[in-house]
């Protein structure tokens, strides 16, 4: 697909447009900023609704006008690409808000972010992710956004900008519900900060959905380990989504596995008490499952994930990229 702003985007819109004005409603606004500091601008007026890969905003208006004056982000491109930043504890990974899902698979990511890889790959089929973006993803707030189960297991933060400054905010306190996050009307979500581990780290994505491509996330889970000089565990985060108004960490898994060698992982977490160890998930009854059935697939995926992560396998899998 075309990115936003190019004819076939803009068609689908003006189209759209002509439909609301014919229809009695006011005409939006449609405006191609150059550059960032233009696009805060216009978003300090309010009124506008920003627009990245369209992957979310263009299905969800099927049959019916747009009536968002839209602000078409496709001409930033400052905030695409990803790139190493810092040194020593406070280094990590710096992703642009507009960087694609097919551009992260394609990146040459460290072996700790292997789960964001894996999420990259799973997101739609490869013509959403050659459009969609990491930014929209995250700022749609889906409950079955594949993108914010691996980022929480990574602790990975956003950056947002307005005319009245920058700030960053851990991802869980961005993304606070089913469509709800805590960006103001004027900021735009312009990074993804992920933190660098030591080179004994690694993480895993899984998703389990009613097919392979184009399907919405029955569970998803992430985890990611690192390990000290003896390899016993120093850090592990795990993370659950679609079983929850928004993806949750697993605090009691967590700290179950500190101080528990790399071997042990998957037995350590079969010794706990599941109603104790998952107690933050909330899965609900729709058509792609049950509640019950939901909460069952949760705790499997993270078994066989921290089974991975024990093993000696984990390492290939994460080197030779997602599956």
């Amino acid at each position: 697909m075309p990115r936003a702003g190019t004819p076939w985007g803009l068609f689908a819109v003006i189209g759209s447009w002509q439909q609301a004005h014919e229809s009695g409603g006011g005409a939006p606004r449609y405006e191609r900023p150059a550059d960032l500091d233009a696009a805060l601008r216009r978003l300090a007026e309010g009124g506008w609704t920003p627009l990245a890969g369209g992957t979310d905003l263009y299905p969800a208006h099927v049959g019916r006008a747009v009536r968002e004056s839209l602000l078409d982000l496709s001409r930033l491109d400052a905030l695409r690409g990803v790139r190493p930043f810092g040194r020593a504890e406070a280094a990590g990974w710096h992703i642009g808000a507009l960087t694609t899902w097919s551009e992260l698979a394609r990146a040459p990511l460290e072996r700790s972010l292997a789960a964001l890889r894996q999420a990259a790959r799973e997101v739609g089929g490869v013509q959403i992710q050659n459009q969609a973006t990491i930014g929209g993803n995250l700022c749609n707030a889906s409950p079955a956004a594949d993108g914010v189960p691996a980022l929480l297991a990574l602790d990975a933060r956003v950056e947002l900008a307005s005319v009245r400054g920058r700030r960053e905010l851990p991802l869980d306190a961005f993304v606070l519900g089913n469509r709800r996050t805590a960006i103001a009307p004027d900021e735009l979500l312009t990074a993804v900060m992920v933190p660098r581990r030591s080179p004994r780290a690694r993480s895993r994505f899984v998703k389990l959905g009613s097919r392979r491509y184009l399907v919405v996330s029955i569970v998803m889970a992430a985890a990611g380990v690192d390990v000290d000089e003896n390899d016993c565990v120093s850090r592990c985060a795990v993370a659950v989504g679609a079983c929850s108004a928004a993806a949750v960490r697993l605090p009691a898994v967590e700290a179950a596995m500190s101080g528990v060698p790399r071997a042990a992982l998957a037995a350590r977490l079969d010794a706990l008490s599941p109603a104790e160890a998952f107690a933050p998930l909330a899965p609900i009854d729709d058509v792609r499952g049950t509640a019950a059935y939901r909460r069952h697939a949760a705790i499997e995926l993270v078994r066989r994930i921290l089974a991975e992560l024990a093993s000696d396998e984990a390492v290939g899998v994460e080197l030779g990229g997602a599956r």
